[in-house]
């Protein structure tokens, strides 16, 4: 079969999803999609085989991610699995902030509940004077994070802490994270597809959500440098309470930036700061 036979049919077969079809030739084909449409060949009885496979399986609900084992974020190729997230474009606004505070500075950075490594790789890869730490509970979902490390070409480092339980070593220039923020009650009424593949620790947020935004600011006096920043991802209802808990400890110049939705996405604040404005503009 041609390719843009097969095109054709596995975009009838996707649906609302027709948009994957491209996606999936290329994956298995190892062609850009700019080379399969324009130079198409016949498919191979057993690359047809397998696009058939993921498109059974795509049809039934699965992530094209978690299918394919990789998705792309920031530009850049991250494999996932079952045991982290799969990264958002929504998050790329958490990255870009950071990036634009950073530059070229030199400055020590902690991506709080870091999953695939995604923010906290991305950053390390478009600011290399930055040194980054990777965090989080799980040696499943750190695996996953070292390989993507591997993966972009950046040295990072990985610490397994449990911030609800543990505390961090070492102070840090900026803390950046998207932590779970998903109110426990509501997660099982989120999209059939969130709530039945991707990990729900990876979701809960506790109660209010705000669990995580708690916790970090708790733990800002040993984690975070005076004249410090934080960039934290929220949930589309949270600006009042994040900003809310922030302020309370010792956390000035809270802002609220938009995504490309323009939707409230992420909060940034100074921690104990008058100074780190003339480091991090």
């Amino acid at each position: 079969m041609v390719v843009g036979s097969l095109r054709a049919k596995l975009r009838e077969e996707l649906g609302d999803n027709e948009h994957e079809a491209d996606w999936i030739i290329a994956h298995v084909t190892k062609m850009s999609q700019e080379e399969f449409i324009k130079n198409p060949r016949d498919i191979t009885e057993e690359e047809y085989n397998e696009i058939m496979e993921i498109t059974a399986r795509r049809s039934m609900g699965e992530p094209l991610q978690y299918i394919l084992g990789e998705t792309e974020f920031m530009g850049l190729t991250f494999k996932v699995d079952d045991n982290v997230l799969i990264p958002r474009q929504d998050t790329e606004t958490l990255v870009e902030t950071v990036i634009k505070k950073i530059k070229d500075k030199n400055v020590k950075v902690l991506d709080i509940g870091t999953g695939s490594g995604c923010v906290g790789i991305s950053i390390a890869k478009l600011c290399p004077n930055a040194e980054v730490t990777l965090l989080d509970y799980s040696e499943a979902v750190l695996d996953v994070a070292e390989e993507n490390a591997k993966l972009n070409g950046v040295n990072v480092s990985l610490v397994k802490c449990d911030i609800l339980e543990e505390i961090p070593e070492g102070k840090f220039d900026v803390i950046v994270s998207n932590p779970p923020y998903i109110e426990t009650d509501t997660i099982f009424s989120l999209d059939n597809i969130v709530a039945r593949y991707e990990p729900p620790e990876a979701l809960d947020g506790g109660f209010d959500g705000l669990m995580f935004y708690q916790r970090i600011a708790e733990l800002a006096p040993e984690i975070m440098e005076e004249n410090s920043f934080l960039a934290v991802e929220i949930g589309y209802n949270q600006r009042e309470a994040v900003t809310e808990i922030l302020d309370e400890a010792e956390f000035s110049a809270i802002k609220v930036i938009e995504d490309p939705c323009e939707n409230e996405r992420v909060i940034t604040a100074k921690y104990k700061s008058s100074l780190f404005s003339d480091l991090i503009p």
